[in-house]
């Protein structure tokens, strides 16, 4: 029997940084697959069709609600997003890793349909700092930076949720920790090791 892959989920505050550290991750480890979300937001600058988001209308996205064809989805700052099931479980059943960044909601759907998954929280190194990263970015009213910055208070609260946390201080620093999280559970005891010790056992027959 193949060995499962495993799932790690990808969570943190907006503007925290959590996309520019799968990104960089995804460069250094080609053999984990992102999982793509669909969203029914407008498209952002230097976003594209099918490797940032699916971008589809609010229409369609009912449509694969209705289908069942997301394995979560909700409604983050009056925008739906959801993940496809389909995707996801067949690299995971194939034996490959996928990183999902996701939002709060989305994970903790995640979570009851999937604890098998790792889930990982990216924490800014103070709220100071989110907040700056999230007026640098340049794409948010000074509205929806306070609405962003009340949720993220409220997001953090649900950190023991959570297998992981990184605090994303350095770039780097922060690779390297999700690195070496990925490599434990690729290590971690569980039910398909026991197959694997049954066939050494055979073989020493």
């Amino acid at each position: 029997m193949k060995k499962k892959g495993n799932l790690f989920v990808i969570c943190g505050p907006s503007g925290v940084g959590k996309g520019t550290v799968c990104k960089e991750l995804l460069k250094r480890r080609p053999d984990i697959k992102l999982s793509i979300s669909a969203t029914t937001r407008k498209k952002r600058n230097g976003e594209l069709e099918g490797v940032n988001y699916y971008f589809i209308s609010k229409e369609n996205f009912q449509d694969m609600i209705n289908k069942d064809e997301f394995w979560e989805y909700a409604e983050v700052y009056g925008n739906l997003y959801g993940t496809p099931k389909k995707y996801v479980l067949e690299h995971i059943n194939n034996g490959e890793d996928v990183l999902l960044e996701i939002d709060i909601q989305g994970a903790l759907q995640i979570k009851e349909k999937y604890p098998e998954g790792v889930f990982i929280f990216i924490l800014p190194p103070s709220m100071k700092e989110l907040r700056n990263r999230i007026v640098n970015r340049g794409t948010d009213s000074k509205e929806s930076i306070e609405k962003r910055l009340k949720a993220a208070f409220r997001e953090i609260d649900f950190i023991d949720k959570y297998d992981y946390y990184i605090i994303n201080d350095k770039l780097e620093n922060s690779i390297s920790k999700l690195i070496s999280i990925i490599e434990a559970e690729k290590c971690r005891v569980k039910d398909d090791i026991y197959k694997l010790i049954q066939k050494y056992k055979e073989e020493a027959k």
